[in-house]
């Protein structure tokens, strides 16, 4: 598995270079082109849950006792996990469905199609269930019953949001305002209140994510086993997020593409793991309101990752709500998602197993690229006739 994940990350890694470098005046436009901070809400909110909100905190203190990480800070570890590396994935995925899949129509053949959507409604359910085993952690007062009515609400505003695109859209562009604020208050008040640190706290942590980017190569491959988990679960999740974006992209050149894909998401990450790492450092204990507030911004991000999904596997099999109609659309996706939490729950089914799954339509799409090179000069054709 690890020289399946090693291979696969690093082949991707350099395509998505090689795009930026090789074809980075390309045009891009899907077919309901947003503004930039549109899309980076939807990019932003889509390819993160809530673990971007919480995990921070229970990870700090593994990666500094763990001798693997030593070559660096926790800080950047953490950054590493999330990082510009990933989303470079989410461009080339995004780059593949506005401009090469409309000729080469690979996730067209009916077998691909199927398999393809299978693994977005398993993820999709995973999202669901690291939400559901997660919650406890960060609320340990909640009774069993109310973790399981808070996850079929979650389920259930999230198969609402993904029939109706304004509320996403609105949904997506207020939560990403909703972690601003988070990120500020969070700030505020260890930088003020617990410390008095004041911005020199911050700022010496962000100088420490530099660490990160001065060992590149050692997160290009598995570092431990938790994060080859990482790296299949990010797999698991790059072509769909990549082809949910895709329908979004404004009509801009690849390189800016790229860089609203890789560099504008980073940058708010980068800030709150800098904030929440003071926390580390100093031992705070986050008060209770902050830790409910933190909880809700991470709830509403569950939401947002589980619509777009819904509404990507919907729109591809012909399940959305105008073939079948509210009565039949609510309970369909709202039972199969609940049913697929069970199983995660229940059996031993694994995201890695979807991830190697998604390596493999990952080979072939390669395999079309390198066989139909006829088709891939006409899409670049095609793609450089739009007026951005």
């Amino acid at each position: 598995m690890t020289l399946i994940i090693s291979a696969a990350y690093v082949t991707v890694l350099l395509s998505a270079i090689f795009v930026i470098v090789r074809w980075a005046d390309v045009p891009c436009k899907g077919v309901m082109p947003v503004n930039t901070f549109t899309l980076v809400a939807l990019l932003f909110t889509a390819g993160l849950d809530m673990g971007l909100v919480m995990l921070p905190l229970t990870e700090f203190p593994v990666y500094a006792g763990d001798d693997a990480y030593a070559f660096t800070n926790p800080l950047a570890v953490e950054f590493g996990m999330w990082g510009p590396m990933v989303w470079m994935m989410y461009f080339l995925a995004a780059f593949y469905f506005v401009v090469l899949e409309p000729r080469l129509k690979v996730f067209e053949i009916p077998a691909v199609k199927w398999i393809y959507n299978l693994t977005i409604i398993a993820t999709c359910a995973f999202t669901a269930y690291l939400f559901m085993s997660a919650l406890p952690s960060y609320a340990p007062d909640l009774p069993s019953w109310a973790v399981w009515t808070l996850v079929l609400g979650v389920i259930g505003v999230s198969v609402y949001s993904s029939g109706n695109l304004n509320f996403m859209k609105w949904l997506a562009i207020l939560s990403t305002w909703g972690f601003g604020v988070l990120v500020f208050v969070a700030l505020v008040i260890v930088a003020y209140v617990y410390t008095g640190l004041g911005l020199t706290g911050l700022l010496g942590n962000v100088g420490k994510l530099w660490g990160y980017f001065s060992n590149l190569h050692r997160f290009a491959t598995p570092i431990t086993d938790y994060h080859e988990f990482y790296l299949f679960w990010w797999f698991s999740w790059s072509i769909m997020i990549g082809q949910f974006v895709a329908n979004f992209v404004g009509g801009m050149k690849s390189w800016r593409l790229a860089f609203a894909m890789v560099v504008l998401p980073t940058i708010p990450l980068g800030l709150w793991f800098a904030v929440l790492f003071i926390y580390f450092e100093q031992q705070i204990v986050i008060p209770g309101w902050l830790n409910w507030a933190m909880i809700s911004v991470g709830v509403v991000f569950v939401v947002n990752s589980l619509d777009s999904l819904i509404r990507l596997y919907s729109a591809n099999l012909g399940w959305g709500v105008k073939e079948l109609g509210w009565q039949k659309y609510f309970p369909l996706h709202f039972g199969l998602q609940c049913a697929l939490v069970l199983a995660y729950q229940f059996t031993p089914f694994k995201i890695e197993w979807v991830g190697v799954v998604v390596i493999g339509l990952y080979a072939m799409v390669y395999v079309a690229i390198f066989t139909r090179r006829h088709h891939v000069r006409d899409a670049l054709r095609d793609s450089r006739a739009i007026k951005v």
